[in-house]
Formats: C-alpha cells, sequence, structure tokens
C-alpha cells in the first residue's frame, strides 16, 4: 500500500545537531515509530485485544526492519500512521491487526500461511485482499482500470473493513505525498481523485472524501491550489469579525431558547471551491458559501426547532433549504441545509443535525463501529450505511462478467446526484438525477422492470424514457407478456436497471440460439439418415460426453449455441455424432439418407432451416438487401453473429457463398410468418409540392408501414430520389406498392433497391 511511497534502498536519516530544547529528528522517528503513540487512541479495546494489536505492531515492526520511507523514516510509522486513522473510526482489533501489517505480505516475504498461524484466518484474509489490491495499478487504459476497478469493489463487497484500511492507507500516502518523486504525482493524484475521493464519497465517509480531494488538487495543480489557498486566507481574515458576530449572536438566541447545541464554524475545501469555480464559470468573489456553521443539537425534533431559531434569528434565501433528515442522501447522510442573510447582507450556510447525524457524516459506513462502541443499542442503524450499495455490486458483477461492463455500470453510481420520487404507496425512493421510468421500476423489482408495458407521473401518462424529478409520483403497469426492450439501454440511468436488461438480452439469445443451434444440428443429422438428435436422457450421457471432449464444449446447451452462432459446423458435427451412434449400434436409415439427399441442396453445406419472423436476436436480415417472405433466401453464419439471411441473388451473399461455403445453411420462409419484415424501395419523383404527401399515401393504399426515409440535399434539381424502407408481410404486398407508386404522375421510377448501411 506504500509502494509508491517507501524505498528499501533509501538511506538512513541524517540526525541534526542536538538541542536540547528541540528533540532530534532520530528522536521524533523513534518517538513515531513506537507503539506508545497508537495506545492513546486504542482506549475503546478490551485488554485481550489491545494484546493481539500489540503482537501485530511487534511482527511488523520487525517485519519492516531496515525499510526506510521517502521522507527519510522508518517504513513502520506507515502502517501505525494507517492504524491510527483505522482507530479514529473505531475498528475492531482485526482491522487494526490488518492495518499494522497489510505491506507485510508484499514487502516482507512473509506468507498468508504464516499469519493464519500468528494471528487467525479473518486477519490474513484482510491483508491478503490488501495486498491483492496493492498489486492493481490504475493506468490510462481503459480496460485494465476497469478491470482493477472491478477486483477493489468486489473485495470491498465482501468486507467494507479492506476498503476502509485502503482509504486510511491512501489517505497517509497523500499526506506524505510531497515526499514522492514528482513525477510520481500527477499519477497518484489523479487516481485518488477519480477513484478513492468517490469511493470515500459514496460510503459517506466525508472527513477522508475532503482531505483526499484537497491533498490531489494540492499535487495535481500546485500553482492554482496556492492561488486559492491566499484567497481564502484573505477572505477569512476579512470576515472573521463578521463570523464571529454571528457566532455570538446564533448561541445567545440558542441560549434564550435554552436549548443545549453545540455551535462549530466550517469552511468550504478548496477543490470543492475550484471545482464551484470551473463548473459554474464563476471568479473567487462570486462563491459567497465558503465559510457557513454547523449546529449540533440533541434529538431530531431539536433539528427543526434549532431550524425555526434559526429563521427568526435571519431571513432564510428563497429555494436554499433542504431537509436530508426526512429524505436522507444515498450513503445516509442527513442534515437540515439553510442559507440566512446575515449581517452586512452577507449569505451564511447552516447545517442542522443531531451528534448520531454528525458522526455518520463525517464516517459514514464507518459509523458502523462508532456506533458499537458509543451506542451498542444503535449499533444496526451503522450497519445498514452504505450496505445496500455493497450487495449491489456483487448482484451486478453476478449478473456482468465483462470488467468494461461492470466498470460502465458502477461508475455512474460513484457521482450520486440523487432524485426523490414517491411510489402511489407514499414510499420514497432515491434515483441519480436523470433516472427514468425503467430505472424507477428495476429499483422496485427486477420483475417489475422486466413487465414494465406502461407508466404514469402524477396521474399522466408518460413515455417509458420520461426523466423523473423530485417529489414526483410514479405508477408503474405491468403485463405478465412483456419483455425488457433492447431499446431501453440507451436511455436507463442506473447501473442496476442496466445490468438486469442486459443480463435479461443475453439469457434470451443464448436460449434463441441454442434452440436454432438443435434445430440446425438436427437437420444436418437428418442429412446423415438419422430421424432425430439423441436426448438428453441417462441413457445417452456417456455419447453426449464423447462429442463434447471432441468439439471442446463443457455442456450440450453451449455446443449447441456455438453451431448457431457459426463457431461450430452442424454437418462437421453430425458426421462426428454419426460416427459416436454407429459405435453404439445405431445405423442410419437408408429410406430417409436417399429422401434427404434427393431433396438438399447441394450448393449448401449445412441442413436448412425455416424463417417465420419470431426468431427474435439470433436471426437478423442483411441490410445489404433485406428478403421478405416469397425471395428465395439463403442463410450466413458469421462466426460469433448468429444467423444473418439474404437473398439468394445478393451480390454480398455470393461473395461471401464463394470464400466460405461450409457457412452457408439453407433457410426457407414459413408458410404462415409471424410479422411484417422491412425492405427497401427507391422512388424516383419529379419535385414539387405535396409530391412526398402522395408518394406516401400510395403506400398507405397498399397498407404498408414506411419506418424511414431518405431523400437528396439538392432541392433546386427538377428531379429527387427518395429512399424508403418500408414493412411488408410478403413479396405480393410489396409488388402492390409499386405499381401503386408508378401509377401516381409525380413518380418517375419505383423499384427495389438493395439498400447497404
Amino acid at each position: 500500500m506504500g509502494s509508491a511511497l517507501n524505498s528499501s534502498s533509501s538511506k538512513p536519516p541524517v540526525a541534526g545537531a542536538h538541542r536540547p530544547a528541540t528533540p532530534s529528528p532520530a528522536a521524533v522517528n523513534a518517538e513515531a515509530a513506537s507503539f506508545a503513540s497508537l495506545t492513546d487512541k486504542l482506549d475503546y479495546l478490551s485488554p485481550p485485544d489491545l494484546e493481539q494489536v500489540r503482537l501485530a505492531y511487534r511482527f511488523a515492526d520487525e517485519a519492516h526492519l531496515g525499510q526506510i520511507r521517502n521522507s527519510g523514516e522508518p517504513y513502520i510509522t506507515h502502517p501505525i500512521a494507517v492504524a491510527a486513522q483505522c482507530a479514529e473510526w473505531k475498528l475492531d482489533a482485526q482491522a487494526l491487526m490488518a492495518a499494522l501489517l497489510h505491506d507485510a505480505l508484499e514487502d516482507c516475504g512473509i506468507t498468508k500461511v504464516e499469519l493464519i498461524e500468528r494471528f487467525g484466518a479473518p486477519v490474513a484474509e484482510l491483508v491478503d485482499g490488501l495486498t491483492k489490491l496493492d498489486r492493481l495499478h490504475f493506468d490510462t487504459r481503459e480496460e485494465n482500470q476497469a478491470e482493477s476497478f472491478r477486483k477493489m469493489l468486489l473485495a470491498m463487497a465482501r468486507d467494507v473493513r479492506v476498503i476502509l484500511i485502503k482509504l486510511a492507507d491512501r489517505s497517509h500516502n497523500m499526506r506524505t505525498l510531497s515526499d514522492a518523486p514528482r513525477k510520481k504525482w500527477a499519477r497518484i493524484a489523479s487516481e485518488t481523485l477519480d477513484i478513492y475521493a468517490p469511493i470515500a464519497h459514496r460510503l459517506g465517509l466525508n472527513q477522508s472524501y475532503r482531505e483526499l480531494q484537497d491533498l490531489a488538487f494540492r499535487h495535481l495543480r500546485p500553482w492554482r491550489y496556492a492561488t486559492l489557498s491566499k484567497a481564502v486566507d484573505k477572505a477569512r481574515s476579512r470576515r472573521r469579525d463578521l463570523f464571529q458576530k454571528v457566532q455570538r449572536e446564533v448561541e445567545a438566541a440558542f441560549a434564550h431558547s435554552d436549548m443545549s447545541v453545540r455551535i462549530a464554524g466550517r469552511e468550504k475545501t478548496l477543490y470543492s471551491i475550484y471545482q464551484k469555480m470551473d463548473e459554474k464559470h464563476l471568479s473567487f468573489a462570486q462563491v459567497t458559501d465558503i465559510f457557513g456553521f454547523r449546529v449540533i443539537v440533541p434529538s431530531v425534533i431539536d433539528c427543526y426547532t434549532a431550524l425555526g431559531t434559526l429563521h427568526q434569528l435571519y431571513k432564510p434565501v428563497t429555494g436554499k433549504f433542504k431537509d436530508h433528515i426526512a429524505i436522507s442522501k444515498l450513503n445516509g447522510y442527513q442534515s437540515l441545509h439553510t442559507t440566512l442573510v446575515g449581517p452586512s447582507g452577507v449569505n451564511v450556510e447552516f447545517q442542522v443535525r443531531t451528534e448520531a447525524m454528525h458522526i455518520v457524516a463525517e464516517s459514514g459506513v464507518a459509523a458502523h463501529w462508532l456506533y458499537k462502541v458509543n451506542n451498542p443499542q444503535d449499533a444496526a442503524t451503522g450497519e445498514r450505511l452504505g450496505s445496500k450499495w455493497l450487495q449491489s455490486l456483487l448482484d451486478i458483477q453476478h449478473e456482468t462478467r465483462d470488467a468494461a461492463e461492470f466498470w460502465d455500470h458502477v461508475k455512474v453510481d460513484l457521482f450520486p446526484d440523487a432524485v426523490y420520487v414517491f411510489t402511489p404507496k407514499g414510499q420514497i425512493m432515491a434515483l441519480p438525477r436523470g433516472a427514468t421510468v425503467i430505472d424507477f421500476a428495476y429499483a422496485i423489482h427486477s420483475n417489475v422492470g422486466d413487465r414494465t408495458v406502461a407508466a404514469r407521473i402524477n396521474g399522466e401518462q408518460v413515455p417509458l424514457r420520461s426523466e423523473l424529478k423530485n417529489s414526483d409520483v410514479v405508477e408503474i403497469t405491468t403485463a405478465p407478456v412483456s419483455t425488457p426492450n433492447p431499446a431501453w439501454l440507451s436511455f436507463v440511468r442506473t447501473a442496476r436497471a442496466r445490468s438486469k436488461i442486459r443480463h435479461y438480452l443475453k439469457t434470451l439469445a443464448q436460449t434463441e440460439s441454442a434452440s436454432l443451434g438443435e434445430k440446425m444440428l438436427t437437420q444436418a443429422l437428418r442429412a446423415e439418415g438419422i430421424e432425430k438428435l439423441p436426448d438428453e436422457m441417462p441413457d445417452n450421457q456417456v455419447l453426449w460426453e464423447k462429442l463434447l471432449r471432441y468439439s471442446g464444449n463443457k455442456n450440450r446447451l453451449e455446443l449447441l449455441t456455438d453451431i448457431a452462432l457459426g463457431k461450430r459446423i452442424a454437418s462437421i458435427v453430425a458426421k462426428r455424432l454419426l460416427i459416436l451412434l454407429a459405435d453404439s449400434g445405431k445405423k442410419p436409415d437408408a429410406l430417409l439418407l436417399t429422401r434427404e439427399r434427393y431433396a438438399a441442396n447441394d450448393k449448401v453445406s449445412q441442413g436448412g432451416i425455416v424463417i417465420d419472423g419470431s426468431e427474435n436476436t439470433v436471426v437478423r436480415f442483411a441490410p445489404c438487401c433485406r428478403p421478405v417472405p416469397g425471395d428465395a433466401i439463403v442463410g450466413h453464419l458469421g462466426r460469433g453473429e448468429g444467423l444473418i439471411v439474404h437473398a439468394a441473388d445478393c451480390a454480398v451473399a455470393v461473395k461471401l457463398k464463394q470464400k466460405d461455403t461450409e457457412q452457408f445453411i439453407g433457410v426457407e420462409w414459413s408458410d404462415e410468418p409471424t410479422r411484417a419484415f422491412e425492405t427497401g424501395v427507391l422512388v424516383t419523383v419529379t419535385n414539387g409540392k405535396g409530391v412526398l404527401a402522395r408518394v406516401a399515401a400510395a403506400f398507405a393504399a397498399a397498407e404498408t408501414d414506411i419506418t424511414r426515409i431518405d431523400m437528396d440535399d439538392e432541392a433546386a434539381q427538377e428531379t429527387a430520389d427518395l429512399r424508403f424502407i418500408i414493412a411488408v408481410r410478403d413479396r405480393n404486398q410489396l409488388e402492390a406498392a409499386l405499381r401503386n407508386l408508378r401509377r401516381c404522375p409525380a413518380v418517375l421510377k419505383a423499384q427495389r433497391a438493395k439498400i447497404t448501411q
């Protein structure tokens, strides 16, 4: 964890001249490296736990003996600092031991087995998880960063103590980053801003979040940091008297109302000031909420009473009040926010909260351990913080094995700007800003999302892509036969909705592919004289195992899917299956063999199948020729793409067949197709008013639907080409539409188009 900052080959520090009044650097280092520097923070541990932590310290101290950090300090000062931060969060003894030992596996040659023997399996697992995280390198390549990020988040989801120790480690490394070579600053600071600070924020660790942002900003933009720091110092000195006056008046107001409160000043971080200036194009003078106050009160009801006291003292600014107590933020944060017009017309922000809310606001998910120490009966409150998000990571991982896709899902949730909406029964739901009706449906339950057909917002029917706004009441209508639409992926906002939709579509595609593969293999087997595919009954188990060993597939479903996707040739698999059947005593049917070979098309190598339009994702119709029922057709198995249907005379198909005959399969139309099919029509017209309307009317007369129109941009020409994509039942309906067009006086030519995309 300190690998970016440590250097085991560095020279030991040279002590300065001894002066009685000032401890030497060696003395300072010795004190920082001693267990005594940590013990004051461990008074919440039991004596046996404290002794275990002490043993871990001794082991780590011995393991790191002779290692020096870039600052010249003994290396053990880093694990002690990490453990001290964990102690601030009141983490348990196991976490503190792991914090002290977190670099032992990587830097000191200690084995996991040795840690298990000395400190137990839970501590060893924490250290092992941290060591794996430390080996991750976040570079500029998206795919590597995605994989690293996925591993880290999953380790965090399994045990949140892993990420808490990691954040403590990163915090100390950032505090000492100035001692590292300057060439490392930009990479480490960017990584902190992009990854670790957002995680701290998502888990409600606001104190760590602010510190990580400011330290990263200091090393990423040193000049801007220094300039802003000077400006804030000047503003602080200019307004000191003003804010002291506000504090006195607020304290007097609460004393008069006989309310026990604790008032503390709050200052906006330099990075958040910089962000606000950059995003809203403001000068420093235009940022008015640099300073503010926190009012800590005993109970929730006191929060609202305190708010009334403040509003009586100073006038509130319209639209600047937020109640995060009634509706808490996604990471568990609760507080009342109000901006008041103070003395001299200066706006002052106040945050009102209870002590328990303050702990959560500063420590987030780590509040679980703080609650345990301070209020054992409230431990469950802290334990729930962040748990929903952590569990959702495991859910998404279960459905999304691709690292880049996982990263796409999760990074949306790392920057939550929530909207709060209501179910018809009044339940409040928090969703990221920009969330749609579909996001809401999946937030309720995946079955609700999958079966959504319509929605109402505040009683009015709305499109499913409608974005939600604060206080909307959303009602979802479902239907048992409804399924997710692939188009939903273009507008859903939440990781949960996106992963659920993709998972459903992948499962559907696999099921359909397996069904198509079974048809193809059965047809190929019939061409070899075998009536049907052997079933999966125990009698045929050995047969299938031999076939799968031959094909290299894990199971029957995977083999059939590969056949449908063109990764395996049905005729070759059928010939192998024929040999295996012959070995078991089953011979081809001579009559079937003769009939199939007599009827077979010798121009394609694989057995044919029937197309009726219900095949969905596994069968696609080539955009170069757009065949419709009535056309002679062939099927091409693009490798990994499924079955692509071409018109038999399509120039693209002819070229493909010359290169790779084995990838073609005989296909034919069903006698009763289940839907309309798209095809292209090219219409040449004389320019004039109302021409497009007359052409559209000709299509309508033939009962065809227009799905797309493209036309020339050259409006000044006497003639124009109009390119239509229309949906027809079959070739007869297409011919009827073309006849109607040719009767239209403005139409010079109407013909079927071979459209390429």
